[in-house]
């Protein structure tokens, strides 16, 4: 039985009735629920994916009755977001672990594909650490005492150019490892997994770097490895074959410089899910096995789905075995783990009321943010954002690092804003913009001392496409309502109303695309030609995801 959404809060309301030491984030009431995704069918039971959202290449780890992931953020700010669930299914944001990224200098400026790739997190000793690569500079660590506290200053373990997908192992003797891949486009080196002993403390490679693995026969593009012990076992988790065409290969050894045995445990096989692969096995405290990795959809980034694991002859068995030829496959729906208990239903936060000291939890920028962008209004119920003077010899947003985004949260759904623009001079504009390597966007614009409702796009944004208006006329009101429709396919239609309920629709549809190795995303610009010393500012009042009204 598939429950409606109001069935569904009202079982979440319920639970936190029932349970109320289950709301350790917080009331229920405060925990947000999706009016567009939630994979928790309320009935015992969940589907994928378990998140409809660009969370890339994501790792957990289970410490007690808590489960915590991150995933990859590419030149996104804040980075290296930290998720909490209690059941593997319901999933809520609660911080990052960079809220600038290093080096500063280099990140003020929008990196487009760079920065954050797959990290891995860990407890040892009281303590989570993430390992992260960046590609151009190395692999990082960072670690906190609390998740959802403050983590340190991110030490770089590894200084080296194409080295990436870290994964750490302390060992049972107290002696600690930290297996790697290489990124072929920095170190034209490609599908091979190495192996480095580690410091105990976690801080630095020590002795010789070994290979592991070459995968260039069987296992073409393997990267990504997590790094497990059990039951004398070393075993490691690699993807292969491709971010949208691969498969998940295991490695085991009962030494850990090898030699390895593989098998292939995860593929795609007869289902509609693309390259299965790359992620985390977690166990619950039941004793229950779980495998977590993302698919990626095009435009929608690489979403996250859950399978259900468990161990034949010390090997890994993934998903459903449907075609019997001994490699699982992923689930479309499945019962929910076994957590020792029931808890709320909750979904990362979409819409924003700005209405608190500080921006929704949801929102990234492009690069390291700076005051001058924007800032919240106290208890006035606004964002502002400031019209940053474009670029000398401005072709698109692509180089733009003052643009406020958050990830497509659905395969379908309706995003309505309500903002006022607070206009000085000519050249000031606000937009409301799907953002990927093509972009779309609607305006408004100050030309010839009055305000013009635009619509604008732009191709191939990273190779030097220019911008092309689509659509342009007289808009007579500075508070305005933006609305972008998201059909199934990504299919965009862009519309616009002075009162909140009449929308008329403008411009052409658009067909959002990925930006560079993340998902299309969805936010706003305030921009002006020429620098002055008092521009335009833009309070946006309001944010919310809707399901989608054919």
């Amino acid at each position: 039985m598939k429950l409606n959404k109001l069935q569904l809060l009202i079982i979440a309301c319920l639970v936190g009735m029932l349970n109320p030491v289950l709301a350790q984030k917080g009331d229920v009431s405060k925990q947000y629920i999706s009016n567009v995704w939630v994979a928790d069918n309320g009935d015992g039971t969940y589907k994928n994916p378990i998140l409809h959202a660009d969370y890339s290449d994501p790792d957990a780890v289970r410490v007690g009755d808590d489960f915590y992931m991150t995933a990859s953020s590419f030149n996104c700010v804040p980075g290296l977001p930290i998720l909490h669930s209690k059941d593997l299914v319901n999933w809520e944001l609660i911080n990052y672990a960079l809220p600038k990224q290093p080096p500063f200098d280099v990140f003020d400026k929008p990196q487009h594909g760079n920065g954050v790739w797959a990290p891995c997190i860990r407890y040892h000793e009281g303590e989570y650490y993430i390992y992260y690569p960046d590609p151009d500079f190395g692999i990082y660590m960072t670690k906190a005492e609390d998740p959802a506290g403050q983590w340190s200053e991110p030490v770089l373990v590894r200084g080296g150019k194409g080295l990436i997908d870290p994964s750490p192992l302390w060992d049972d003797d107290g002696k600690a490892y930290l297996v790697y891949a290489f990124a072929g486009s920095r170190a034209t080196v490609k599908s091979v997994l190495m192996l480095s002993e580690m410091t105990p403390d976690g801080t630095q490679l020590i002795g010789n770097d070994v290979m592991l693995i070459d995968g260039h026969e069987a296992h073409p593009t393997v990267e990504g490895p997590k790094f497990y012990k059990r039951n004398g076992y070393y075993y490691i988790f690699a993807p292969a074959g491709g971010v949208s065409t691969g498969w998940q290969l295991i490695l085991r050894s009962k030494n850990i410089y090898g030699p390895y045995e593989e098998k292939v445990v995860l593929e795609q096989g007869e289902t509609d899910i693309n390259g299965p692969h790359q992620g985390a096995w977690v166990d619950t405290q039941t004793g229950e096995d779980w495998f977590i990795h993302f698919q990626d959809k095009e435009a929608y980034g690489r979403i996250v789905h859950l399978q259900p694991m468990s161990w034949e002859n010390d090997w890994p068995v993934m998903g459903v075995d449907q075609d019997g030829n001994g490699i699982g496959e992923p689930v479309a729906s499945y019962k929910k783990p076994d957590v020792g208990g029931t808890y709320p239903i909750v979904t990362p936060p979409e819409n924003d009321e700005f209405n608190t000291h500080k921006l929704g939890i949801q929102w990234q920028w492009h690069a390291n943010p700076k005051l001058k962008f924007g800032y919240p209004s106290g208890n006035l119920g606004y964002y502002r954002l400031n019209c940053k003077p474009r670029p000398e010899n401005y072709v698109s947003l692509w180089p733009i690092p003052n643009l406020l985004l958050q990830k497509f949260p659905a395969e379908e759904f309706m995003a309505t804003t309500k903002l006022t623009f607070n206009h000085r001079f000519d050249g000031e504009e606000v937009g409301f913009v799907v953002m990927g390597e093509n972009y779309q966007y609607i305006s408004l614009k100050q030309v010839g001392e009055k305000l013009m409702a635009r619509v604008v796009n732009c191709e191939n944004a990273r190779t030097g496409g220019v911008e092309k208006e689509l659509y342009s006329d007289d808009f007579d009101s500075n508070t305005v309502y933006f609305r972008i429709k998201v059909k199934e396919g990504a299919v965009c239609s862009f519309s616009i109303s002075k009162n909140g309920k009449k929308f008329k629709e403008v411009g052409e549809d658009f067909s959002a695309v990925p930006g560079r190795w993340i998902g299309a995303k969805i936010g706003y610009f305030a921009l002006r030609d020429g620098i002055i010393n008092d521009s335009g500012t833009v309070d946006i009042d309001w944010f919310r995801i809707d399901e989608l009204k054919k």
